[in-house]
């Protein structure tokens, strides 16, 4: 498993990625208002493309400067597994619901260890950026708990979120 810049290559394994979810929500897949449909065309998925190399450098719209990445596996290095991404700083909606961290993992990839793997990855260059502590936050979600525990989380607190759903934020020590 390891983790790409996203790309014009992997462009239609990443829709259909995001299809699998049926129209559920998009957790982590950076879409930033982006409609599927819009991200379908060359011109859409080009400004997409350019809005994430520009978020890693500085916050846009009110964000974080963040990076993303999509999660692939070697043995189908051409298919996109899901998506995962490291939000260099917090604000305060990010330290009281968001954290540093988010992924999200298609439906068919599921239960395979692909979230461990790329969270524990994600971890390392978090730490070469000097991050020392990171925070992750999930709702009441049991497989997203056990990644984020497994990976060294401490629970500590639940809240609720602005949403009005739960919020379990967990921090790791990078140090």
């Amino acid at each position: 498993m390891r983790l790409v810049e996203p790309s014009e290559a992997r462009h239609a394994s990443w829709l259909a990625s995001m299809r699998e979810f049926g129209g559920a929500v998009l957790h982590c897949y950076s879409t930033f208002g982006f409609e599927i449909d819009e991200l379908t065309t060359a011109e859409g998925f080009a400004r997409w493309l350019e809005l994430q190399r520009l978020q890693q450098r500085r916050g846009l719209d009110g964000r974080v400067p963040a990076t993303c990445w999509w999660i692939v596996d070697e043995a189908a290095p051409g298919e996109v597994l899901g998506s995962i991404h490291l939000r260099h700083v917090l604000n305060d909606w990010l330290l009281a619901e968001g954290g540093h961290i988010g992924y999200g993992v298609r439906p068919a990839a599921r239960g395979s260890g692909m979230a461990s793997a790329a969270l524990r990855l994600v971890l390392e260059r978090a730490r070469a950026m000097g991050i020392e502590r990171v925070l992750i936050c999930c709702d009441d979600n049991a497989p997203s708990r056990a990644t984020i525990v497994g990976a060294g989380g401490e629970l500590e607190d639940v809240r609720t979120g602005a949403d009005g759903g739960r919020v379990e934020r967990y921090w790791i020590d990078l140090r």
